[in-house]
Order: C-alpha cells, then sequence, then structure tokens
C-alpha cells in the first residue's frame, strides 16, 4: 500500500469537524484529520525490550525514530494477524510524532456540530477519558478518539520502562 497524504483537508461544513476514521475489530473510530500526518502500509517495526504490550516498538520514518503503537493492544482487543489492509496512521501529539496500527482505514468523515454527542456515562469503574464523544451518521455510530489521551499513558516515559 502507497503512503497517502493528508496535508489540505477541503469540504469541512462551517460548524463542523473532520475526522479519518479506522476499524480495529469491526467498530468504526475517527482521530481529528488534522492531526493525521500520514497513512503508511504496515513495515517493518523494531520491537524494543521493557515496553509495555501496546508498543511494538520503533520504525523509520524519513530519518526520525517513531514509536508505534497497536491500538488493539491499547484497548485490550484480541490479537490479529496483520494483513493487506493493516496500516500505520502517523499522528502528531503535541511535539511528538506517533505511529498508530489499526486494521483497516475507512474514509474521512464530515461530522456536523448536530451530529457529535458527548461520550455516554458508562459508570465509576469505566474510563472514557480517550474519547471525545461521538458522532452519528445516518445508522453509523463512530467512537471520536481523544489521540492526547490514547498516546498519553502509553509514551509516557515511566510507562515505557516497566
Amino acid at each position: 500500500m502507497s503512503t497517502l497524504k493528508l496535508d489540505d483537508p477541503t469540504g469541512l461544513a462551517a460548524d463542523g469537524r473532520q475526522f479519518l476514521t479506522f476499524i480495529l475489530e469491526e467498530v468504526e473510530y475517527g482521530l481529528e484529520i488534522l492531526r493525521v500526518q500520514e497513512i503508511k502500509g504496515y513495515s517493518k517495526i523494531t520491537p524494543l525490550p521493557n515496553t509495555p504490550r501496546e508498543v511494538k516498538g520503533v520504525m523509520n520514518l524519513r530519518g526520525s525514530v517513531v514509536p508505534i503503537i497497536d491500538l488493539r493492544a491499547r484497548f485490550g482487543l484480541r490479537e490479529a494477524e496483520y494483513t493487506r489492509f493493516t496500516v500505520i496512521i502517523v499522528v502528531t501529539v503535541g511535539a511528538k510524532i506517533v505511529g498508530l496500527v489499526v486494521d483497516a482505514v475507512s474514509d474521512v468523515l464530515n461530522v456536523g456540530a448536530k451530529e457529535m454527542v458527548p461520550t455516554p456515562d458508562l459508570g465509576a469503574g469505566v474510563d472514557t477519558s480517550f474519547m471525545t464523544g461521538i458522532a452519528r451518521t445516518g445508522e453509523r455510530l463512530v467512537s471520536l478518539l481523544n489521540i492526547d489521551q490514547v498516546v498519553r499513558v502509553t509514551t509516557d516515559p515511566a510507562t515505557l520502562t516497566a
């Protein structure tokens, strides 16, 4: 699979935002498209010792060493074999660049303010801090991710030396 550059998203509704949607175990998630640097086909990752299960290692991205996180493992989903549809979504988190392994990329979703709902309250024992809300488009429900929260815990130096 070739690399897709996402430097200039267009077509955004005046009252909404754009999200890159992707699939993990048949569930659709969305990331703010402005945080996505590029989408790469799955390629060689160099494993690192003593890292959490979701940190698959690092890869060389045009001279930069980029940590790679498997979102299936991060979300506690079962492992799956990587296929030709498996991709790495390269995102910016503050000053860092991080790669996220996902099952497949779906599309770019324009979400108006009326189509976004807050994350439901699932009780005290359920951490939903990694979500910013849910997008409703027709019959589709897309979980919108707060990429800062998803990546923060995993790339915190204290957790990388477990």
